[in-house]
Formats: structure tokens, C-alpha cells, sequence
């Protein structure tokens, strides 16, 4: 990870990976101005397993001009109202799975939702990043290496 001050600098675009989701690239507009994380998804549906809440989703991992889809599960973290970049409030289904950014993977809270009409099928909120010690040049784009999670444990 290349570091500035013991800090990971990133840039305002980043490669991710999903790995639990297998997700192993796409591209993550990073926001310190939003709260929340975000990933473009459609045709959300929850059902139990071993007595939790879990929801089932396609996510959109292309651009807009290469539209991919990957039907993913993820255990039901929460259900939040949320006030979009509209100003509109949307009531959320959230789910926590580990992010790869460069060498490094967290765990991080996504809300699913419909982003068709942005430019970015995810958004890197400020509270995903507050523990991990980045620093964002937003200069920059693209800092660190894409992600190989085929050499994570």
C-alpha cells in the first residue's frame, strides 16, 4: 500500500474488490462528503436462512457503457433511511462484507440502491474510511494497484 505519514493515500477513483460477493474489480468513487457507502443493485429480495435475514441482489459491477451483473447473497445488516444526493429519502437494506482496496481489506457497510443514473456503480462513504487511515488526494486517480484477491487468505 503506498503510504504518505504512515497513511494509505487513494485518489478519488479506486479499483475494489467484493471478494465474499465475488466482486474481484470494479471501480469506487470515493466521497468524503457521503455518510454511507453505496452499491448499484437491483432486484432485491430477502429470505431467511439458519434464522437470519439475509437479501439477495444483482449487482452491477460494469460501467454504464459495459453493464455486468453478478447475482450476489449477503446476510441483512440493517435497514436504513437514508437521504440520497436528490434530497430524497430511501429506506435502505444494508449489508457488511469485506472491501479490497490495494493490499488492505476491511469490512464495510454498504446500502443497496439504484445508482443507473450515476456515472459510478459504487460510492465509498466517509464512515468506511474513517478506521482505515486514508488519506484522499483528490488529484489523483487510480493510486493503488487493483486488487488481487486471488493471493488473499
Amino acid at each position: 500500500m503506498k503510504t504518505f505519514d504512515h497513511l494509505s493515500v487513494i485518489g478519488l477513483r479506486e479499483w475494489v474488490a467484493l471478494p465474499d460477493l465475488g466482486i474481484s474489480q470494479m471501480i469506487a468513487k470515493v466521497d468524503s462528503g457521503a455518510k454511507t457507502s453505496a452499491l448499484h443493485a437491483s432486484n432485491i429480495s430477502t429470505f431467511e436462512r439458519d434464522g437470519q435475514d439475509w437479501v439477495r441482489f444483482d449487482a452491477h459491477v460494469g460501467s454504464r457503457s459495459k453493464q455486468k451483473t453478478r447475482t450476489c447473497e449477503a446476510r441483512l445488516i440493517d435497514l436504513k433511511r437514508i437521504k440520497s444526493s436528490n434530497g430524497q429519502l430511501q429506506e435502505r437494506f444494508v449489508i457488511r462484507t469485506p472491501l479490497v482496496l490495494g493490499d488492505r481489506s476491511w469490512l464495510v457497510d454498504f446500502t443497496l440502491t439504484c445508482r443507473k443514473a450515476m456515472r459510478y456503480r459504487m460510492l465509498l462513504g466517509c464512515t468506511a474510511m474513517q478506521d482505515a487511515q486514508l488519506v484522499i488526494n483528490p488529484g489523483l486517480r487510480f493510486v493503488q494497484d487493483k486488487p488481487q484477491t486471488d493471493t488473499l487468505g
